[in-house]
């Protein structure tokens, strides 16, 4: 699996940005797709996964009600919608494949990683 997020680039204070991931290769070991992102000087931090084959989605607490993860599997894409963003949100954007063995999606474990996208956030 080869994983390409793009979408970023630099926004204001309350806009709408979507990235997209394209997800190449084999696919029929995913059973799950994840975003990251990791802002200057700080660890990368997971803000939310979609089940490849099924319906369920997970967004942390931290990005609940902005932050919301849809797919296009015929197209294998996955996407990242975020509303009202803010300075705090700039950072690289990184997409992410669980493969192999299917765990419950809040247990995935992603082992494929693809370039991340540079979102900055201007106030």
């Amino acid at each position: 699996v080869q994983l390409q997020a793009s979408g970023g680039g630099l926004v204001q204070s309350g806009d709408f940005l979507r990235l997209s991931c394209a997800a190449t290769g084999r696919l029929d070991r995913t059973y799950a797709l994840g975003w990251f992102r990791q802002a200057p000087g700080k660890e990368r931090v997971f803000v939310g996964s979609i089940s490849w084959r099924g319906e369920m989605t997970i967004v942390p607490d931290t990005v609940k009600g902005r932050f919301t993860i849809t797919k296009d599997t015929a197209k294998n894409l996955v996407h990242l919608e975020m509303n009202n963003l803010a300075p705090e949100d700039t950072a690289v954007y990184y997409c992410a494949a669980a493969n192999g063995v299917r765990k419950p999606l809040s247990r995935a474990v992603f082992d494929t990683w693809g370039q991340g996208t540079q979102l900055t956030v201007s106030s």
